[in-house]
């Protein structure tokens, strides 16, 4: 169901299980059914490419959400990460690289869920549910 794959870098985040299962409950607690989500890390040259290819975008990003399946089906999708961004974005935030990590891994999972991120108010909501799932991944850390 949730995949981690290596393009031209791996993840390096602890508590893959763990991980997956804060996904799933993203999916659960949105009320949307999840049929198949890869998570593909990559460097910024390989997400740039992928932006300039298929959104005729011309500048880096730390993520690439691909929605994969028909309207009304189980989603599908298709997640692309640079790590290279999220180590930058990490100290540019002043936090660390796993949290910045969760935060993008998670801000995937919800564009697939319909969350956008596009107007300020957008872009509040989102971060909010950011927030939400990544405290709840560090809370079922705690207890295992």
């Amino acid at each position: 169901m949730i995949s981690f794959h290596a393009a031209d870098r791996q993840l390096t985040l602890k508590n893959r299980t763990l991980l997956k299962e804060v996904v799933t409950r993203i999916f659960k607690h949105e009320k949307q059914r999840l049929q198949q989500l890869s998570y593909i890390f990559c460097s910024d040259e390989y997400l740039l490419q992928i932006n300039r290819d298929f959104l005729q975008h011309d500048y880096y990003t730390d993520i690439i959400t691909f929605g994969l399946s028909g309207k009304g089906a189980p989603i599908e999708g298709e997640v692309y990460i640079s790590t290279d961004r999220v180590k930058d974005n990490a100290i540019n935030e002043g936090t660390t690289y796993t949290a910045e990590m969760l935060r993008v891994i998670f801000h995937g999972a919800l564009h697939l869920c319909g969350y956008k991120d596009k107007t300020k108010a957008e872009q509040q909501l989102m971060r909010s549910k950011e927030e939400e799932y990544i405290k709840a991944f560090q809370d079922l850390n705690r207890k295992s």
